[in-house]
């Protein structure tokens, strides 16, 4: 896998593509393509790099929390397909947000990262209070030797193609519509770790997922999932609950509960990688605990229908596993 590295440990020198890159759709997969490219081949003694900002700017200078659709781990694996051979993480702090945009470009791309060549998307901004455009850029660069191409923005229908819209389609349970702007499959992972046992009480055990905070979430409710674990086994088919439990216990926080169907496997300690594959239902409160049990015996059931393939098309790798079995939380 490609390294992540800071400005100080960076291989140099570099061609950069810079920005956040959220999610790595084609709009961002395009200024990157700019680096390594064609023009990559003519200069082969550069190093290919994507650099973005760690924690984004939002939430240093205005406290907004910034959930991200990708983590810094799992952009790495998205990288290396692509021909970037480093992610750099440019630390954000509030003596960085005060450097005006000339200070910026000697500072971080030439002092830091030695850039030849940059590559941003149209809407990019740098500098105190955003000061410098691509205008900037170009203009600080060029007098400093330094090759700049804007990559200009994608539409989608009627609107850009953004991280933006990836979001709202996850935030309302579109997991078709998500995957079809990230052309992949959206995904997220934890390590399991022991819960309550509330899941073996009502027959239904299940895998507590502790899941990096800074991660962004699909809509709370029910899911039909593929669950692989350790990053490297077969996917086995799942029924995911997201949020909290109304009618077990209605005050305990939000949480991600994983049932594999039909399969034994100790969990607790492993990594889980979980896709979500389709929305069964929101969150409800039922009667009590027998009405719960039998409503997700019937989550299972589609659960299992839904990751058969019926509409949903093929598995994302072979199903294998071993026989017929529960998990143990």
């Amino acid at each position: 896998m490609i390294p992540l590295r800071t400005p100080q440990e960076a291989q140099r020198p570099t061609a950069i593509a810079l920005g956040s890159f959220d999610g790595l759709h084609r709009g961002h997969r395009r200024v990157i393509a700019a680096v390594t490219g064609p023009a990559a081949a003519s200069e082969p003694q550069l190093i290919p790099t994507v650099v973005s900002f760690w924690p984004h700017p939002r939430e240093v200078l205005h406290g907004e929390p910034r959930l991200r659709l990708d983590l810094p781990s799992e952009k790495l694996e998205l990288l290396e397909p692509l021909g970037i051979r480093q992610l750099v993480l440019v630390p954000f702090d509030r003596q960085l947000a005060a450097l005006d945009p000339e200070a910026f470009v000697d500072r971080v791309l030439v002092n830091q990262l030695d850039s030849r060549r940059i590559a941003v998307g149209t809407n990019f901004r740098f500098g105190v209070n955003r000061q410098g455009d691509t205008d900037t850029l170009a203009a600080l660069a060029a007098a400093r030797g330094i090759q700049v191409e804007v990559v200009p923005m994608l539409t989608d229908g009627e609107e850009r193609l953004s991280s933006s819209r990836i979001r709202r389609a996850l935030a309302a349970g579109d997991l078709v519509e998500a995957e079809r702007l990230l052309q992949r499959p959206y995904r997220f992972r934890g390590v399991v770790v022991r819960g309550r046992g509330l899941g073996r009480q009502l027959g239904w055990p299940t895998a507590n997922l502790q899941v990096d905070g800074r991660k962004f979430l699909p809509m709370e409710g029910v899911y039909a999932a593929w669950a692989q674990l350790d990053a490297a086994g077969p996917w086995l088919p799942a029924v995911m609950n997201l949020g909290p439990q109304p009618t077990v216990d209605p005050l305990a926080a939000s949480a991600v509960e994983v049932h594999l169907l039909d399969r034994q496997v100790e969990l607790t300690g492993r990594q889980l990688q979980v896709e979500p594959v389709a929305l069964l239902r929101r969150q409800q409160r039922f009667d009590g605990v027998e009405a719960l049990s039998a409503q997700i015996g019937r989550d299972a059931a589609r659960a299992r229908s839904l990751t058969a393939g019926v509409g949903v098309g093929e598995p994302p790798g072979h199903e294998g596993g071993d026989a017929a079995q529960q998990q143990n939380p």
